[in-house]
């Protein structure tokens, strides 16, 4: 990997705050050797203040290929796109930019598919399954997108943040055959749950979900990654839940990104 590194090599920062348990730089950079293309993706730590001039900066760049963006950035880096998919516009937020041939930025959103593909990948049924999604920030409006486009017959989401899950919902209302409504953070009657917030990352983090709540039944999924198995999962484990983390999530849509960023997809 190293020995190919040259003036020829491609550059495909990530981008977030924080950055240090992100888990597609090598993943990523070993997909684009697999692929026989001189190419790294390289973490970079952006506090939030700072993307306007970050973002500028990378524009000037020839050989910084694409963009990885993760928190808290994934609504902010949306107005540097000049072009983006139809599920990027419709909720106006990006994980993934890439190069235009005029050398403009544009912009799609994975984390939907990525995490139900992850989900679906370790046993989950969401076909006519009853949800409940926790966060409607950049992840959880992506995720709740997926799961109606999968076939959920009812998608429960909340936020803490009542009216960023109103108007989720609102966008939500011609998407897939299911109902997609606001309601509390209670997973009773529900086949899945998906925690969509960085809840986990922290020690002395809550539970999204109270953990009494929980029943064997459920599928439970958790999209952060580098952490090991949060408490959430810790907890859906322990009385049985079969469940998908935020490592899965990633590997679920490494072929997708790669195809995106080389300009194949």
């Amino acid at each position: 990997m190293l020995e190919s590194l040259s003036g020829e090599t491609r550059l495909f920062p990530i981008l977030g705050d924080p950055i240090a348990f992100v888990k597609s730089p090598q993943r990523l950079t070993a997909g684009f050797e697999a692929r026989g293309k001189n190419a790294i993706c390289v973490p970079m730590q952006v506090p939030e203040a700072r993307l306007d001039g970050v973002m500028h900066g990378l524009s000037l760049i020839p050989n910084v290929g694409g963009l990885l963006i993760t928190m808290p950035h994934k609504f902010s880096a949306f107005a540097y796109c000049a072009t983006s998919s139809e599920r990027a516009r419709l909720l106006r937020v990006v994980s993934v930019i890439r190069r235009n041939p005029d050398g403009s930025w544009h912009g799609d959103m994975f984390d939907g598919v990525a995490c139900v593909q992850a989900q679906k990948d370790q046993g989950a049924q969401p076909d006519g399954a009853r949800v409940l999604l926790i966060g409607a920030g950049g992840a959880g409006s992506a995720i709740a997108i997926a799961l109606l486009e999968a076939g959920v017959r009812e998608l429960i989401v909340h936020d803490a943040d009542e009216d960023r899950a109103a108007k989720l919902i609102e966008l939500l209302s011609d998407r897939g055959r299911g109902r997609a409504i606001v309601g509390p953070p209670d997973p009773t009657g529900c086949d899945m749950v998906c925690n969509a917030t960085p809840l986990g990352m922290a020690a002395d983090d809550p539970l999204p979900v109270p953990a009494s709540l929980l029943r064997p039944s459920m599928f439970v999924g958790d999209v952060v990654a580098g952490h090991g198995a949060t408490p959430l999962l810790q907890a859906a484990v322990a009385i049985g839940c079969k469940t998908a983390n935020g490592v899965q999530m990633v590997e679920a849509v490494q072929e997708m990104m790669l195809d995106f960023m080389l300009g194949d997809g």
